[in-house]
């Protein structure tokens, strides 16, 4: 941690801007400020940055700005780019510490305050917590019963795994954006993975990053996520993610037989994941989309390798 922020006072220490990318979610935007507005660590200021350059969210924001206890910003950032819109989040910011959070996500009242305590009590640069799915009532039964977008989850205080690091939920000490001149890679700005990419920098820098078991959220699914094929979706480009990530040297030095032995064990969990299956399918669907989704991700590393790229933000 930089030594300015250990010797801050404990109210400089809590001087936190919560940053906010939105794209046409008008209506889970406002749920989503509201709860900032219900948080027993009130944040110094919000910034939301819409990247729909007809400006969609204004009219949500505008009509909450004055019943706010926080300053907000707001800003239409018209480049489709998702990393272009947290960098500009980040520049509209101010806060001792900045906190990332979706805009189709529901936050407790306890949660920045808990963000918080976390990272002053293990000596953080980052906190991340869990971001816990809520799955419509009626969804299909086999994807009640397959947990297919739950993340993994830690004990309080445990060093996150650089192959985990992701947004969604995370506290970042700003120095760690601003003095240090860190950002969001635009490379990224139409696939994704620019979360990961970022915090894995992070850390090969030092930067301690730990979790938050406590200081969880919560993501209403939506219901255009609920089909295999958004599932295969995500689960390729995730495998992208990972490949991208780990070739550029994000999670230790790779050599030519690095990636040797990186494409060959990707292949075998792709055939391996087909084979299950094939074989798990009587068994239940969700048992099969599982492996579906575990061959989706292999084939979203391999693919890498010959220049393929799912642009979910397109």
């Amino acid at each position: 941690m930089d030594p300015t922020t250990q010797a801050a006072s404990p109210a400089a220490r809590r001087d936190v801007s919560v940053c906010i990318a939105t794209y046409k979610r008008s209506e889970r935007l406002a749920l989503l400020l509201d709860d900032l507005a219900a948080q027993t660590q009130l944040p110094a200021e919000v910034t939301v940055v819409d990247n729909d350059e007809q400006a969609s969210a204004r009219a949500t924001v505008e009509s909450r700005r004055a019943q706010l206890p926080f300053t907000l910003h707001y800003e239409v950032q018209p480049l489709k780019n998702i990393s272009v819109t947290r960098n500009r989040s980040v520049a509209l910011a101010s806060g001792a510490w900045l906190a990332f959070i979706d805009d189709d996500e529901r936050a407790p009242a306890a949660w920045l305050a808990q963000l918080l305590e976390a990272a002053q009590r293990h000596g953080a640069d980052a906190v991340l917590g869990p971001v816990e799915p809520v799955v419509p009532a009626d969804a299909p039964a086999w994807i009640r019963h397959g947990r297919f977008y739950d993340w993994a989850r830690m004990a309080t205080g445990s060093i996150v795994p650089r192959n985990q690091l992701r947004f969604g939920n995370v506290l970042i000490e700003a120095s760690w954006l601003r003095e240090r001149a860190f950002a969001f890679d635009p490379a990224y700005g139409l696939t994704g993975g620019e979360d990961g990419d970022l915090l894995s920098r992070l850390a090969q820098h030092g930067a301690r990053i730990v979790w938050c078991d406590e200081a969880a959220v919560h993501e209403p699914i939506e219901r255009s996520r609920l089909s295999l094929r958004w599932l295969l979706r995500r689960a390729l480009r995730g495998g992208q993610d990972f490949a991208r990530h780990t070739v550029a040297g994000r999670y230790g030095d790779i050599g030519l037989a690095g990636r040797l032995r990186f494409v060959g064990r990707a292949l075998a969990q792709a055939l391996a994941a087909g084979g299950l299956a094939l074989l798990l399918w009587p068994l239940g669907r969700h048992h099969a989309a599982f492996w579906l989704t575990k061959l989706s991700a292999n084939l979203g590393k391999l693919s890498v390798f010959w220049g393929a790229h799912y642009r979910e933000y397109a």
